[in-house]
């Protein structure tokens, strides 16, 4: 039992020096066998890995990579079917948890809606988000249209959820950015259904945190 821990181990040790530390954890892939799946981050790449050698698995990891680009922007680094990077220089590191779940646990050809709106789970309001740019740099108002009391006070709180799941930073009194000053419609549609609802995100992410707990040792799982 203590060899197969050592070797586990090292397997661990190699797959850090090759990728770097585990940015984020999906403990069960809903599509493949049931598989764990990380994402890890070394320099401005990410790496989609899974210590699985199901037959199939690359094809798996594949998908999971691919729908890293057609739902979060991101661009495939040529020659790799597992490798992702922004075009922007940044990493966005919060929404692309999110992401990497988005990517598992839906399916191989899950798309969002186009526009960027979205029904509040709190108010009948809808939420609505539109980007332009200002002062060199992209920027997204957050209104809503309907009725409800205190609308400001909602669109405050929806445009913390930004900030916070986002890193994206408050611009005036109406619009948020991401830091990299550039254009990320994809991590808008991403970002929309948690930005609406903090304290469930948070219920949420508490859930999965405890369901991961038991296998993030072994991955090389560091909360970055």
């Amino acid at each position: 039992m203590s060899e197969d821990k050592t070797m586990t181990q090292l397997h661990v040790t190699s797959i850090i020096e090759q990728y770097g530390q585990c940015l984020e954890l999906v403990s069960m892939d809903p599509y493949f066998e049931n598989i764990t799946v990380g994402l890890y981050l070394n320099n401005d790449v990410f790496t989609v890995w899974t210590f699985s050698q199901s037959p199939g698995v690359e094809h798996r990891i594949g998908q999971i990579r691919d729908q890293l680009v057609n739902l979060g922007g991101l661009a495939p680094i040529e020659d790799t079917h597992n490798q992702v990077r922004f075009t922007c220089g940044g990493l966005h590191k919060k929404p692309l948890k999110f992401l990497l779940r988005q990517a598992v646990e839906k399916a191989p050809n899950h798309t969002f809606p186009e526009e960027m709106s979205i029904k509040d789970t709190k108010t009948k309001l809808t939420l609505k988000v539109a980007g332009r740019e200002t002062g060199g740099r992209w920027v997204y108002a957050v209104s809503a249209e309907g009725e409800a009391p205190n609308v400001e006070l909602r669109l405050r709180a929806v445009r913390r959820g930004f900030t916070r799941y986002g890193e994206m930073e408050t611009v005036g009194d109406t619009d948020v950015g991401f830091s990299c000053g550039h254009r990320h419609d994809e991590l808008v549609r991403l970002l929309m259904p948690y930005s609406r609802n903090i304290s469930a995100v948070e219920n949420m992410l508490d859930s999965e945190a405890m369901r991961g707990q038991l296998t993030t040792g072994t991955a090389g799982f560091s909360p970055l």
